[in-house]
């Protein structure tokens, strides 16, 4: 009887701390590197986790980096061997704050929010600042954001046989629909 009471009593526990928390395992990332007149430098991940702290607005990203897929399968090898080196560094984070955040006034309309915090991207941390969208959406909350990363604040060399193809600032799409 113990036993069942301790269980059940751990159960309830974990369900009340699970409510000051919303997160997703199935975030998307997008980012592009494109030149005008070259071939696009585009990839898409799907599979980024999320986990945004309702009480303190805390917010934290994990992303594997060998889940990006771009359109041509030579670039998602490039990308992975040669530019972000993923079998030695394997995923990208971020860890930070939603100033301001109050879930309790997230809105359908959504509100535009700055989060600061730390990125860790190939071996590198960087503390950054961008803007996000937030609204409450039918299950949680959505969380979009677009700010451009510089491959050099990261140590990603760009070989010169294609530095003209790719660009150094790397545009970044967030899309986060957190339950």
């Amino acid at each position: 009887m113990k036993k069942y009471t301790l269980l059940l009593s751990f159960f309830f526990i974990s369900i009340g701390f699970a409510q000051d928390k919303v997160l997703t395992k199935n975030g998307k990332i997008t980012f592009e590197a494109s030149v005008p007149s070259f071939e696009e430098v585009k990839a898409k991940n799907e599979a980024v986790t999320c986990v945004v702290n309702t009480k303190t607005g805390e917010i934290a990203t994990l992303t594997l980096v060998k889940g990006f897929r771009f359109k041509v399968a030579l670039m998602e090898e490039h990308f992975n061997e040669n530019y972000i080196e993923s079998d030695k560094y394997p995923k990208a984070t971020f860890k930070g704050k939603i100033e301001g955040f109050d879930y309790s006034k997230i809105t359908k309309e959504g509100k535009t929010y700055t989060i600061k915090g730390k990125l860790e991207l190939h071996g590198k941390s960087k503390d950054i600042t961008i803007t996000a969208t937030i609204k409450k959406s039918a299950d949680g909350m959505s969380l979009v954001s677009n700010f451009t990363v510089n491959t050099d604040d990261f140590g990603i060399d760009i070989p010169s046989v294609v530095s003209k193809k790719v660009s150094k600032k790397v545009n970044v799409t967030l899309d986060f629909n957190l339950k």
